[in-house]
């Protein structure tokens, strides 16, 4: 479910948590990212009560949303991270999670990012092909280290998702085939500066269907045999995330307890520690993005706009995935329009909603879009040279400004400009 009781009226007025979100803008400025923390603590717990009973490790994909706050407000719960770059490895150190509950992954881990993971000290790194198991290899025998590898495994399930969020089937860039683990495992005997610990997968984001999680473990589970057959003695099992969120109160997620109760039964016999990458599931309901309306505007056939001061460069995911977001108005109206909700960027894909019923607010009144804490800030842009916005974190009637407004001169600071003769 949506988390109404922490974004909700209070009078007609909504709040975050104890916070008028009027007066938020009014501090801040808009477009405005505000997270509520209790959201964040409270998504995080409901996790840890559903697999209480198997022995796990959670690691927050921190890809969902980097900012230095969330990162720090979850690990400070308990949870590490899962990466997928130096830059993030980055931002959870200095966010303060320990390098031993770091997991490293991605495809595509340039030479220095590797160096830089075995010197930081992570937990594991999670190869996803031949050539990278040789070159972590390398490059831990250049530093003296003997690198901690998980192989990411392509389970080929295809799951029912948007394509661009599906990562399990084999026509996509991601792990290594299950076909090709006699050779996997072949090649790790013979590499001197490596550990294989773990087996990963990650079948895709915003799944509904527990069985699609029942038929990928059950594979990965056969596999884990088969290595310790071999002697390989692995610690960690990754089940990846994905689990679904509601963005759309008309197509609520399936529980969290619905997919504990189908893969604990499966992964308790095991008798290894489960990793899971919850990203979205923590976070993406913690957070709205105020926009206000500059315009309202009617075309000749009667159509109606709603021209807001946030775009697809704040929140891209309508643009790019065709994705519901629920729109409220901050003041509350009895009254609906049907209007499109556009943003003030250069493209016809620059849009939070088609032809939606809204309440039919007036010039200078303020939108809420509501579940806009994941792949929103992370993917933003200065396309159009607009301003990354503001973010701040609400926790209970406290308020912190958690990043800076971006200024004109920060746009330019590391371009350099011949000066002319």
């Amino acid at each position: 479910m949506l988390d109404s009781n922490l974004f909700q009226y209070t009078g007609t007025t909504l709040s975050c948590e104890e916070v008028n979100l009027e007066v938020l803008a009014g501090t801040f400025g808009t477009p405005l990212f505000v997270t509520s923390a209790r959201s964040l603590i409270e998504s995080y717990r409901a996790f840890e009560r559903a697999f209480d009973t198997l022995p796990h490790f959670t690691c927050y994909s921190v890809k969902a949303n980097y900012n230095l706050s969330v990162i720090r407000t979850l690990a400070e719960l308990g949870c590490g991270c899962d990466i997928n770059s130096g830059g993030e490895l980055y931002r959870a150190l200095q966010a303060g999670v320990s390098p031993s509950r770091i997991i490293f992954a991605g495809v595509g881990k340039k030479p220095e990012e590797i160096a830089y993971a075995l010197e930081s000290g992570v937990l594991m790194l999670k190869a996803e092909s031949l050539s990278e198991l040789k070159a972590i290899d390398r490059i831990a025998g250049e530093h003296g280290k003997t690198a901690s590898v998980a192989i990411r495994i392509n389970p080929n399930v295809t799951a029912e998702t948007h394509p661009y969020i599906t990562t399990g089937d084999s026509k996509e860039k991601f792990g290594i085939d299950e076909a090709e683990l006699p050779e996997v495992f072949a090649l790790i005997r013979q590499l001197k500066h490596l550990t294989l610990i773990g087996l990963d997968m990650h079948i895709g984001s915003q799944i509904f269907d527990p069985e699609y999680y029942v038929a990928a473990t059950m594979k990965l589970l056969t596999l884990l045999n088969t290595a310790k057959a071999m002697g390989f003695a692995l610690e960690f099992l990754d089940i990846g995330g994905g689990f679904p969120v509601t963005y759309d109160p008309l197509k609520p997620a399936t529980p969290i307890q619905h997919f504990a109760d189908k893969l604990i039964p499966m992964l308790l016999p095991a008798g290894i520690t489960v990793i899971f990458e919850p990203g979205r599931y923590l976070v993406a309901n913690a957070s709205v993005l105020l926009t206000r309306i500059l315009y309202k505007k009617r075309n000749h056939t009667g159509k109606e706009f709603f021209v807001v001061d946030a775009g697809m460069t704040e929140l891209i995911r309508p643009a790019l995935y065709q994705s519901h977001h629920e729109i409220q108005t901050v003041t509350r109206h009895d009254n609906t329009i049907v209007a499109d909700v556009v943003g003030p960027v250069c493209e016809s894909s620059d849009f939070f909603a088609r032809q939606r019923a809204i309440g039919d607010a007036g010039e200078g009144e303020l939108l809420a879009v509501m579940s806009s804490g994941a792949y929103a800030a992370v993917m933003s842009s200065n396309y159009n040279g607009r301003l990354r916005p503001a973010e701040v974190m609400v926790n209970g009637s406290e308020v912190k400004l958690v990043r800076k407004r971006e200024t004109y001169e920060q746009l330019v600071q590391n371009e350099l400009l011949e000066e002319l003769e």
